[in-house]
């Protein structure tokens, strides 16, 4: 079982101006592989955005960080860059994925600037703000988490399938 933070990035939800129906839908979806470490509401700012994913990750020791909103084309959408100015490496392949099956869909996917990556030995995604949208992308990633999260714990090391 891994230790799982969640980041909702919402003005209007950290102001109590609306329920975060998101954030509660990554939780729900991920009680298979973890537990709900951190979970925090907080306006769109990228320095707080990031300052939340590295205590989560540096302080707090958490496995898996989700965010949930803050990806589209907004002015005050600013969790992609929050995410890119705190990882070591990037998986391009998780947001693509997302976005891919998204697209089959809704044409609206390719404006999804999602991204993914790696801190430490700990992986942040980013995930679309609306709760159909979280539920969708989940779907498509997480057979691939727990596999992703075991690599990056050394609890195993071959990718390769039988």
């Amino acid at each position: 079982m891994y230790s799982i933070g969640i980041i909702t990035a919402s003005d209007k939800g950290a102001r109590g101006e609306r329920e975060d129906i998101s954030g509660k839908a990554i939780a729900d979806m991920l009680v298979k592989i973890g537990a709900v470490k951190q979970y925090v509401v907080v306006p769109d700012d990228q320095k707080l955005l990031a300052d939340t994913m590295i205590t989560m990750i540096d302080k707090q020791e958490i496995d898996l960080v989700l965010t949930t909103g803050g990806t589209g084309l907004g002015p005050r959408d600013v969790t992609p860059e929050a995410t890119l100015s705190i990882v070591e490496k990037i998986v391009p392949g998780i947001p693509e994925a997302m976005r891919a099956k998204s697209l089959e869909k809704t044409s609206r996917a390719m404006l999804s600037r999602a991204v993914a990556g790696i801190r430490g030995r700990s992986l942040i995604i980013n995930l679309p703000g609306s709760p159909k949208g979280v539920r969708e992308c989940l779907e498509v990633v997480l057979p691939g988490i727990e596999h992703g999260l075991a690599i990056l714990k050394g609890e195993t090391g071959e990718c390769g399938q039988a």
